[in-house]
């Protein structure tokens, strides 16, 4: 199944500054993990040491965050789009 992976501003230099990544996979794991191995440095802003997502790290498949569906065991069908979400601080100082 083709996937859409949008990736944010702030890590397409990592993507060789695609904004757009198509893939094939069947969960959102195998989708982000052919990301990955397709553009190996984006790994290290995506997961930890243990290799799980980083925790400012926020999925979404469609309009829905994978951590209120199955994780990334979450299931896709056929050109369902993935989009990355960096969670930034910020504020008034």
């Amino acid at each position: 199944m083709t996937i859409k992976i949008r990736i944010p501003a702030a890590l397409r230099s990592y993507t060789d500054g695609k904004n757009i990544v198509h893939t094939t996979a069947s969960t959102v794991s195998e989708a982000l993990s052919n990301l990955e191995a397709a553009h190996p440095r984006i790994h290290q802003h995506l997961r930890d040491e243990h290799g799980n997502l980083r925790g400012f790290i926020n999925v979404y498949k469609g309009a829905e965050d994978i951590r209120h569906l199955q994780g990334e065991a979450s299931p896709l069908n056929s050109d369902e789009e993935i989009t990355i979400v960096p969670a930034i601080a910020g504020g008034l100082s």
